[in-house]
């Protein structure tokens, strides 16, 4: 199915990356039409309800504290519940498999690259309504991603309405131009906030159902938890340059599926 509204078309993919590149973070606007949200609204439900199960599928539920410090880990599936702060690996559901490589996606990843593009995660992040976890600040990368390079590009979808008191996302503009604040990367130090002043210089990026944004893998950014009468959803997905190779030790490397085929000249 086309998941894409009408106005997926006129996104300036330069501009965006421009004011990516320079601020951490830059809107799309609306990307997807009204059937595309509820299709990927109602799956997401399906998987986390268990009407469709799927082999690997991530799962990881809330606490039911709403912090991040009683998050339990390893658990996995713990039955039908739409309390499941994230499911990963949505690549293995063909519904959303297709929307990850719709053709808007697609045009920003071309911008970056002509070589094959992969997939380092597709995340659906969940906040039911009257729930949800607060997420501190953090960055979306470090040795704990376990990459040999930096992360392509990162896109943000609402599947709701992602207003400040569903926990919508706050960011520390240019925050990124910093780097990473600690090699491991992930969650970052609370004097390393405090030092920065991170509370005075953020800003929330409250969203509409169907509007997407590039976020960049370094940048600060934090949500909190949600005190509405309704659900706030949205997938995160991470692309990688093809050629991105996995580092970990511990355990046998990742491989990176291919979402777009390269670019090949014309001869």
């Amino acid at each position: 199915m086309n998941f894409l509204a009408p106005e997926a078309s006129g996104v300036e993919v330069e501009a965006a990356l421009a004011e990516l590149a320079a601020t951490g973070f830059a809107r799309l606007g609306r990307v997807l039409s009204d059937e595309g949200i509820a299709t990927l609204a109602a799956r997401a439900d399906d998987l986390m309800l268990g009407h469709v199960v799927h082999e690997g599928l991530f799962f990881q539920h809330d606490a039911a504290s709403g912090r991040y410090e009683d998050l339990e880990h390893r658990k996995g599936w713990v039955g039908p519940s739409i309390h499941y702060r994230k499911l990963e690996k949505l690549e293995k559901d063909p519904v959303f498999r297709a929307f990850l490589g719709n053709p808007l996606f697609e045009r920003i990843t071309r911008a970056l690259t002509d070589g094959s593009v992969t997939l380092y995660r597709a995340v659906l992040f969940n906040k039911a309504a009257r729930a949800g976890t607060a997420l501190p600040w953090h960055q979306d990368g470090g040795s704990f991603w376990g990459l040999d390079r930096a992360p392509l590009v990162q896109i943000w979808t609402a599947l709701d309405d992602a207003p400040a008191e569903a926990g919508c996302v706050e960011i520390v503009p240019h925050s990124h131009q910093g780097g990473l604040a600690t090699p491991l990367g992930g969650v970052i130090p609370a004097e390393v906030t405090r030092a920065a002043e991170a509370e005075a210089r953020s800003v929330l990026v409250p969203a509409r159902a169907g509007d997407a944004m590039l976020i960049h893998n370094d940048v600060w950014h934090r949500s909190g938890t949600n005190t509405t009468d309704k659900p706030r959803r949205a997938v995160t997905v991470c692309y990688l340059r093809g050629e991105t190779r996995c580092m970990r030790t511990r355990r046998a490397p990742r491989t990176f599926e291919t979402i777009f085929e390269a670019r090949h000249p014309r001869t």
